[in-house]
């Protein structure tokens, strides 16, 4: 089995694809070059989807690269293409990766987003929901396999303090109550990722303490293979759970964040900080009043409402 890799980021070991994509029903995906049938896959998402925290020689790897190794039987190629991009929200899944997705008819689409949305001054869930439910129903209406997965909290993951956290929190639930209901609504395999033990694993997490390293990496694309598996999903053999490269030693992890992740956190900061520390002060009074727990409330009536309003 060979993997084809095409967009921004090929899978290792692959070649790229030049010629265009053949037709064909989204089940099989046509035939490569060798005339073997090709099982397409396409990653829709934000900067954990891109590979973020699992860096090759040549670029990013991540766990959509691994998995799509094991995607295809025997017999099979796998033509993958990353579409993902750091910092995308789930608008720019919509508006940019959805359209480039579908003219590639993918068999297999992985659809991992929503944690850039809770790091923005203007979170709003509707909006979040609206966005994901046309992104899922676009690629499912068009014959794909989705995958979808919630995400850790990221204030538990950097160790915010509390008034910081909680806010943080309280979006992350609610965007990930999102994913599982629109998973449920479009018959997604989705993957409980916040569920794996990124804080009590610590080798789990990269430098930045935000993005798997890549090891976790290997952890997600495994149990995405596992759940495909149990669904039936005809699969080659499972990827290893631990990348055949000795993971980067205490220097190389400073020299990322220097050179990339410092960049990283700034860009994201310059937008979140000033609504993160006005929710910040929010909460605290609300805690002197003994009423925060009415913001949770708040939240998860506005969840609800969106979810409502999808029909």
């Amino acid at each position: 089995m060979d993997v084809l890799g095409t967009g921004p980021d090929r899978a290792p070991g692959g070649r790229a694809v030049d010629r265009p994509v053949a037709d064909g029903p989204a089940v099989d995906g046509g035939r490569s070059a060798a005339g073997r049938p090709v099982v397409r896959f396409v990653a829709l998402g934000d900067s954990l989807t891109e590979g973020v925290g699992d860096p090759v020689a040549g670029g990013l790897r991540g766990w959509a690269a691994v998995l799509a190794r094991s995607l295809a039987p025997e017999g099979q190629d796998v033509e993958f293409t990353n579409l993902a991009a750091s910092g995308a929200l789930t608008t720019d899944l919509t508006t940019r990766q959805l359209p480039a997705a579908l003219a590639l008819r993918p068999a297999v689409a992985a659809v991992v987003v929503g944690g850039n949305d809770t790091l923005r001054a203007g979170f709003d869930i509707r909006r979040t929901a609206l966005e994901l439910d046309s992104t899922l129903g676009e690629l499912s209406a068009h014959g794909a396999v989705l995958l979808t997965a919630c995400l850790p909290d990221p204030g538990t993951l950097l160790r915010l303090p509390a008034p910081l956290a909680r806010p943080l929190a309280r979006r992350m639930r609610a965007v990930n109550t999102v994913v599982h209901a629109l998973s449920t609504r479009h018959r997604a395999v989705h993957l409980h990722l916040a569920d794996l033990p990124w804080c009590a694993r610590r080798h789990l997490l990269s430098a930045d303490r935000l993005h798997p390293s890549a090891e976790g990496h290997h952890l997600i694309a495994h149990r995405f293979h596992a759940r495909l598996a149990s669904v039936g999903h005809p699969l080659g053999p499972p990827p290893a759970t631990a990348p055949a490269e000795a993971p980067p030693g205490r220097a190389a992890d400073l020299w990322w964040m220097a050179t990339r992740g410092t960049r990283w956190v700034a860009a994201r900061s310059a937008d979140l900080l000033p609504g993160l520390l006005a929710l910040a002060a929010v909460e605290g009074a609300a805690r002197l009043r003994g009423a925060s727990g009415r913001h949770d409330e708040q939240m998860a009536r506005a969840t609800a409402q969106a979810l409502a309003s999808l029909g």
